[in-house]
């Protein structure tokens, strides 16, 4: 891959995540039109994408966004109002800007009739003011009056120093032409430093290795001199100070010394200043006598010295410098290759841990143990680094209900709690559909329209609350609605009308509301492209079984319902609890299992009945030997692990328990896949295979085998 590839790539993987920045602000300002941070977070959204993308070679995502920036740059300076048309043009831009990046990696067709749309939109809702002084400016605004009445504003002088790094115009970087834009933001004095060139046989003709100092006169405020760099910041050493502010040409006030000047800059420190000074020598002279500074850098003070003498000024205190977090980015084969060699590693720990174990040497189970402690370690760390907070895809969410419930002529307000909750990122990349369909249901057949919420004595908007926590070993994600919740006799009357269940059978209100997740099963009355056609619920139930989740649902009448979603931290590597039956073995996910006990074959005893006394409880259990058919003679004393599977306990009996086993998830062949009860395998530390149980899976084929 060429450079120009890396670089066009990485531009789309910074746009995407600047275009989730832009919803996300642009929702924030739709409830808080007046909040000029998110205002400024849509239009630094908007420069950063036009410029990186003409910067790449995507001209025409530049053109389009800077017709889109110059709209909010005069919302940013206070004379286009926001309101819901800006914001649903500017949300559409945001969506064509995407189509473009999408048509990029596809190859498709841009629709540009579609841009023009929204471009003649915006100039619509923010036409360009008519001005009496002349052609508006580029930022918007009328230029002053040239009768002088009207107020100068305050000129400031600003020290800027920029020193780029060697390959900058490898880089996409034009050094020249930063700054051309610099120097129209005012006077400019420019000094170029030529002391890093090179003997020419050393010259290499694609680096760069001048360096400048520049004295600025503007108005401008200092985020404008810092837009110049704004691409390339992260490659060069920029200094920005304001030195002088408010002045008049010729005035009286004298201004920092030239050696002030240099221990400013941190091209001299104050005690060498302090023994030049001892040399009664004028100070340029002698400091670059004394070869502490460069002849070019005491030019380049003396002129920024002059330039200011100039000005009058009050003194400007620098703003103080910004912390900016450091964080790089991976691609994700490399994070799924280096946790499937972490996978591998914990194999072969358990290996030799099993090894030292019979060789009864206690340095070499010392050494296994170090080993054990380590790979547990790198274990964690490794799992952390795949693990992202769960608001990246609780963001993606505001949008959809915002459209959708103007669509269906609600008002909603969606809320979020424990968006800071992490889970691994494949789970997160899987979650996604499950999550829309579930949303969309709320939305649907959940929140009423406000006329019949008004009647219901609730407020005209409802609330659907997406929270999450962790809990133990896994996470819960709860949608919750103020609607006006699910009516199980309804439940009944549709599933006995679609032939889902007969007219004499007898569900519990659990089982009645958990008649949603059948295929086919649908309560709306009329089709639309929202819901209706029975498909969706059922779907949501096998994607998220299929990460080794469980789906639970709630609902009161005239209250609201609550879907709670259960999902394991990660897919990668979990603790299991490692069980015999004969000469198989099986792990259960540890995060189900509540605790093991006896179960001891008595005299006289019915078999068939499968149910455990605990402490005064009822469990039923489910013996593992039958329901997989395997051979073999029960021993006298057989071990239940206790497992909680969707808010009740279950009892799944064993020959042995074997202990805690640190599981590395492998699947299963295509031929296997399909296996009921069955989730995956591991290898043990002998090299031998065991299979991972699907604990919410067996229930049901016990539950299944018990009807027939």
């Amino acid at each position: 891959m060429s450079q120009d590839d890396i670089n066009r790539q990485a531009f789309k993987e910074e746009a995407q995540d600047l275009l989730s920045e832009l919803e996300t602000a642009l929702l924030e300002l739709e409830e808080h039109p007046g909040d000029q941070e998110n205002i400024d977070r849509v239009f630094r959204a908007m420069h950063t994408i036009k410029g990186s993308g003409a910067m790449f070679g995507f001209d025409d995502i530049a053109a389009f966004t800077h017709e889109v920036e110059t709209v909010f740059d005069r919302v940013r300076n206070g004379l286009v109002a926001v309101t819901k048309e800006l914001l649903d043009l500017t949300l559409a831009s945001r969506d064509q800007i995407a189509a473009m990046l999408a048509a990029s990696e596809t190859g498709a067709a841009v629709d540009h009739e579609r841009s023009r749309q929204i471009i003649a939109g915006l100039r619509a809702v923010a036409p360009e003011p008519e001005c009496e002084t002349g052609p508006p400016l580029a930022d918007g605004t009328c230029p002053p009056d040239a009768s002088g009445e009207e107020e100068d504003a305050v000129t400031v002088t600003y020290r800027v120093r920029f020193r780029p790094n060697h390959d900058i115009m490898q880089m996409g970087g034009n050094p020249v032409a930063l700054l051309d834009e610099l120097a129209e933001l005012g006077t400019a004095l420019l000094f170029t430093h030529t002391e890093d060139l090179p003997p020419l046989e050393e010259l290499d003709p694609e680096q760069i290795y001048l360096w400048w100092d520049v004295v600025l006169a503007t108005t401008q405020p200092r985020a404008a001199i810092r837009d110049v760099f704004l691409f390339v910041e992260d490659e060069s050493d920029i200094l920005i100070q304001a030195v002088d502010k408010q002045g008049l040409l010729g005035g009286d006030e004298d201004y920092k010394k030239l050696g002030e000047i240099l221990v400013e800059r941190g091209d001299l420190t104050p005690g060498d200043l302090k023994r030049v000074l001892d040399g009664q020598k004028r100070i340029g002279t002698a400091l670059a006598e004394a070869g502490l500074v460069s002849s070019q850098q005491v030019e380049s003070a003396l002129a920024e010295q002059q330039a200011v003498r100039e000005i009058r000024q009050k003194r400007a205190a620098p703003a103080p410098t910004e912390t900016v977090a450091s964080s790089i980015r991976v691609a994700a084969d490399k994070l799924d290759q280096l946790v499937d060699l972490v996978g591998e590693l914990v194999i072969v720990q358990a290996q030799i841990s099993q090894f030292a174990a019979g060789q009864h040497q206690p340095l070499l189970l010392s050494l296994a143990e170090q080993l054990e402690r380590l790979s547990d370690e790198l274990r964690d760390s490794t799992l952390g680094i795949r693990m992202l907070p769960i608001g990246t895809t609780f963001s993606k969410f505001r949008r959809l209900v915002r459209d959708l419930s103007a669509e269906l002529g609600k008002e909603i307000e969606l809320a979020t709690q424990g968006a800071e909750t992490e889970l691994d990122k494949t789970v997160i990349e899987r979650l996604n559909d499950p999550l829309v369909h579930l949303l969309r249901n709320s939305i649907d057949h959940g929140v009423e329209l406000p006329a019949q919420r008004t009647a219901a004595g609730k407020p005209a908007k409802g609330t659907i609350l997406l929270s999450a926590e962790h809990s133990g070993g896994e996470v819960l994600i709860r949608i919750e609605d103020d609607g006006k919740g699910i009516d199980p006799e309804v439940i009944r009357a549709k599933a006995i009308e679609r032939g889902l269940m007969s007219p004499d059978t007898e569900l519990s209100r659990k089982e009645l509301l958990g008649m949603i997740f059948q295929p086919g099963f649908s309560t709306a009355e009329k089709i639309t492209n929202v819901s209706g056609r029975g498909v969706g619920m059922d779907v949501v139930k096998r994607s998220i079984e299929s990460l080794r989740g469980s789906v639970l649902i709630d609902s009161t009448l005239g209250k609201g319902t609550t879907i709670t979603v259960k999902l394991p931290l990660t897919l990668a590597i979990i603790d299991g609890l490692q069980v015999k039956v004969d000469e198989d073995y099986f792990v259960l996910p540890l995060s189900l299992v509540e605790e093991c006990v006896e179960l001891i074959r008595r005299e006289g005893s019915d078999s068939r009945e499968q149910i455990v006394n605990l402490r005064g409880e009822i469990v039923p259990y489910i013996r593992l030997r039958e329901l997989f058919e395997l051979p073999g003679k029960r021993p006298e004393i057989e071990q239940i692990v206790v497992a909680g599977v969707q808010g009740s306990r279950i009892g799944i009996v064993v020959d042995h328990v074997i202990g805690e086993h640190q599981t590395v998830i492998k699947s299963l062949g295509r031929f296997y896949r399909d296996v009921e009860g069955i989730s995956g395998a591991t290898i043990k530390g002998d090299g031998s295979m065991a299979l991972i149980l699907d604990v919410p899976k067996i229930v049901q084929l016990a539950a299944a085998a018990q009807v027939h």
